[in-house]
């Protein structure tokens, strides 16, 4: 009887585990959505990338 308590403790460990790893799942591809969907805004995010076109000031 003993082992059959630590089997089904195990196996609801690794059940909260793939449920936890199923949301982060979920909250990566709701996430990825979310910029794919910011990309074609017509009020978008701007580059920061300009930075760099500038010399650093002596």
């Amino acid at each position: 009887m003993y082992e059959y308590e630590i089997y089904r403790t195990a196996s609801a460990e690794l059940i909260r585990r793939a449920d936890a790893e199923r949301e982060l799942g979920r909250a990566r591809l709701a996430r990825r959505a979310a910029r794919r969907i910011g990309r074609h805004a017509p009020r978008g995010r701007v580059r920061e990338d300009d930075r760099a076109r500038f010399a650093p000031a002596a």
